[in-house]
C-alpha cells in the first residue's frame, strides 16, 4: 500500500481551524496517512474530542492505535435546519492498517466507508533537461491559460504567454472605470486582462466533471503556494474572492517567469499562421499581434475566454472548426442574504462553519407558453456579493456577480438562466458564430434599456411575475454599478425565455421561503454563462484540422468556471509537453 508521509503538528488544533494533522502520540517524528473515513457525520456544534471518538467507533479500535488524523474534507447537510451536521472524509493513520483494512473488508457497514487513502500526488509526464529551441505559445491569462503556463514553465519549456488585456491590477483601475465613470476599455474589463473573468467572480473552486487523474488537487495545491487561505483544500465548495485573487494571479505569474516563461500584455493576437502542405494537413507556425509582429511555434494554445468574439470570427475566417453549442440566458436575481440565510439554515443562520448560504435550483417548465420544456436553473450564485457589469464591448450590458472571500454583502445574488440551443439561434445568424449574434442583440437591448449609459434594466419581481413595469425598486437595494433602470423586462429576453422564468420562479418559493418576494430585484441581461461555440479538439488536445493548436478553457467550450478551466489547462499542458517532446 502506498503511504503518504507528512510533517505532524505537535500541537492539537481544533477542529475548525485549518486542516492540519492532530497527533495523538506527539513524540512521532511524522505520521503516515494511509487511511480514508467517508461521510463520517456529526452535529455542527461537535466538539473535537467527539470528533476523536467518532473515528474510533467507525474504525473499532482502542484510543492508543489511532496515531493521527488530517480532515481531507468538510462539508454540511442542512436539509434540517433544526438538526444541520457537518459531514466529514478523514485522513488517518493506525498502527495495523492492513489488519484494520482485512477486519473492516468483512463489515458492509464499515468496510464501504474506510478505504485506503488515494494518491493525490501530481507527477509531470515529461521534464526538458535543457531549453528546447521551440517554445509553446499560451494565448490568454485566464485560469486555463495560467495554469497551462505553469505546469509548461514547471516542466521546463519556457512558454510564451500572450494576453490582450492588461496586467491584474492595471485592469482593476479599468474595470473600475466603467463601474464608477461608465467608461468601458474594451481590451481591459471584466472579460479581458490578467486572471481572466473568474477574477471578478466568486473565486469558486468547485465543480462536478470528472477528475479521475486528481488534477483539481494539483490546481488546488497551487492556488495555496500562491497565497490563497489553506481552508480551500479540505471544505466542500471552496471559494477565495475577488480582492485575494489579484495577489494569487500575481504570484502565479511571478512563478511562471521565475522558471524561464514570458508573460506580455496588451498583445492581442489578430491571426495565426498556417502551413497547408501538399497532402492537405494544415500546421500551425505562429501568430500575428495587432501590433503586427509575428511570433512563430509550432505549438499554440488557445485559452482565449468565452467573451473573445473576435478571435472567433478570425478562427472562422481561418477555417479552424468551429461549432455552435448550447448554452444558457436570462437575469440576476437579489434578494437580502439574510433571508437566503434563514431558509437555509433557520436558526443556525451566522455559524461560523456555515458562513453565508447559497442554493442550487432547478426547474423543467411544463406550463402551456412559449417556454415550455425548457429547464431554468440558477447560475453561479454569490452569497453575500454583488451584481457587476462584466460588458467587453461598447454599447452593450451584461451582467454577472462577485463575491469577496469574507461574503458579507448585504445581498445574495444569482443568475437565473434558461437553457438554450443552436435551434434558437436562427434568427440571428447561421453557422457557429450564431450565438454571438443572439448575445449581441440582447446585449444591445439592455443597453437601450437602461438608459444608453451603461445602466442596467431592472425590475422587482412581483412586478415582472405581473407582467408590469416596475417605476421605482423597493427594499432591495440592487447592487449593480454603474447603476439601475426600473423598467419592464418583458422585453429584453426572448419570449420563451421570459415565459420560462415566470413560470420557475414561484416554483423556486417552494424551496426557498420567500424566493419570489416582490422587492426582490431582477437585472438584466445574463448572456455570459458559458462559451456559445466549441472550438473542436481530437482526443490528442489538437484541433480537429489544424495541427499545432489546441483549443482549450472555457471559451473553446471544454471547461465552466476557474477549477474545471484550470484542470483544462493542465490537460492541455501535458499534450504539449508530449508532443514538443516526442
Amino acid at each position: 500500500m502506498a503511504k503518504r508521509n507528512c510533517t505532524a503538528q505537535i500541537t492539537a488544533v481544533p477542529f475548525n481551524g485549518a486542516a492540519k494533522v492532530y497527533l495523538l502520540h506527539p513524540a512521532l517524528p511524522e505520521i503516515r496517512l494511509v487511511l480514508r473515513i467517508t461521510d463520517l457525520k456529526l452535529p455542527l456544534t461537535h466538539s473535537e474530542r467527539e470528533l476523536h471518538d467518532a473515528i474510533l467507533a467507525r474504525l473499532g479500535i482502542r484510543a492508543e492505535s489511532l496515531l493521527g488524523y488530517h480532515v481531507a474534507k468538510r462539508s454540511h447537510d442542512a436539509r434540517k435546519r433544526g438538526a444541520i451536521v457537518l459531514i466529514y472524509a478523514l485522513d488517518v493513520d493506525v498502527t495495523d492498517e492492513a489488519a484494520l483494512l482485512a477486519r473492516l473488508s468483512d463489515s458492509h457497514e464499515r468496510g464501504s466507508r474506510v478505504v485506503p487513502t488515494p494518491d493525490t500526488t501530481y507527477r509531470f509526464v515529461v521534464q526538458a533537461a535543457q531549453p528546447l529551441p521551440q517554445r509553446p505559445i499560451v494565448i490568454g491569462t485566464g485560469p486555463c491559460g495560467l495554469f497551462t503556463a505553469l505546469l509548461l514553465a514547471q516542466m521546463g519549456l519556457r512558454p510564451i504567454v500572450l494576453e490582450r488585456g492588461k496586467a491584474v491590477r492595471e485592469r482593476t483601475v479599468d474595470t473600475f472605470g466603467l463601474w464608477r465613470k461608465r467608461v468601458l476599455n474594451p481590451e481591459s474589463n471584466v472579460q479581458f486582462g490578467e486572471g481572466g473573468a473568474g477574477t471578478f467572480s466568486d473565486g469558486k473552486l468547485y465543480s462536478q466533471i470528472r477528475d479521475p487523474k486528481h488534477y483539481g488537487r494539483k490546481v488546488i495545491d497551487e492556488l495555496v503556494k500562491a497565497g490563497a487561505p489553506e481552508e480551500i483544500a479540505y471544505v466542500s465548495k471552496p471559494h477565495i474572492g475577488t480582492f485575494r485573487l489579484v495577489g494569487i494571479v500575481e504570484n502565479l505569474r511571478a512563478t511562471i517567469t521565475a522558471l524561464g516563461g514570458e508573460i506580455h500584455f496588451s498583445s492581442r493576437v489578430d491571426d495565426l499562421l498556417i502551413d497547408t502542405g501538399t497532402n492537405g494537413e494544415r500546421q500551425v507556425r505562429g501568430v500575428r499581434l495587432s501590433s503586427g509582429e509575428t511570433v512563430h511555434a509550432d505549438h499554440v494554445v488557445l485559452a482565449v475566454g468565452h467573451s473573445a468574439r473576435d478571435t472567433f470570427a478570425m478562427l472562422a475566417g481561418r477555417g479552424v472548426y468551429l461549432e455552435a453549442k448550447p448554452f444558457s440566458i436570462g437575469f440576476r436575481i437579489e434578494h437580502p442574504q439574510s433571508l437566503i440565510d434563514e431558509a437555509r439554515f433557520g436558526p443556525q443562520a451566522g455559524h461560523p462553519l456555515l458562513g453565508a448560504a447559497d442554493y442550487k435550483l432547478v426547474h423543467h417548465c411544463r406550463g402551456q407558453h412559449a417556454g415550455q420544456g425548457r429547464s431554468v436553473y440558477s447560475f453561479c450564485m454569490c452569497p453575500g456579493g454583488t451584481v457587476v457589469a462584466a460588458a467587453s464591448e461598447p454599447g452593450r450590458v451584461v451582467s454577472n456577480g462577485m463575491s469577496q472571500y469574507s461574503r458579507n454583502e448585504r445581498n445574495a445574488n444569482a443568475a437565473i438562466v434558461v437553457g438554450i440551443t443552436p435551434d434558437d439561434y436562427a434568427p440571428y445568424g447561421e453557422g457557429p458564430l450564431a450565438g454571438i449574434a443572439l448575445q449581441r442583440h440582447w446585449e444591445s437591448r439592455a443597453f437601450i434599456d437602461g438608459g444608453s449609459n451603461y445602466s442596467a434594466p431592472a425590475q422587482r419581481v412581483g412586478d415582472f411575475l405581473e407582467a408590469r413595469a416596475s417605476t421605482a425598486l423597493g427594499a432591495v437595494a440592487p447592487s449593480y454599478t454603474p447603476g439601475v433602470q426600473p423598467t419592464d423586462l418583458s422585453a429584453s429576453l426572448p419570449d420563451y425565455a421570459i415565459a420560462a422564468i415566470r413560470e420557475a420562479l414561484p416554483m423556486f418559493a417552494r424551496q426557498i421561503k420567500g424566493f419570489a418576494m416582490d422587492d426582490a430585484v431582477l437585472t438584466g441581461v445574463e448572456t455570459r454563462t458559458s462559451s456559445p461555440l466549441r472550438i473542436t479538439r481530437g482526443e490528442d488536445g489538437q484541433s480537429l484540422n489544424t495541427r499545432g493548436l489546441y483549443p482549450a478553457g472555457e471559451g473553446a467550450g471544454y471547461a465552466g468556471g476557474i477549477l474545471s478551466a484550470a484542470i483544462d489547462g493542465i490537460g492541455i499542458a501535458e499534450a504539449v509537453a508530449l508532443r514538443m517532446m516526442a
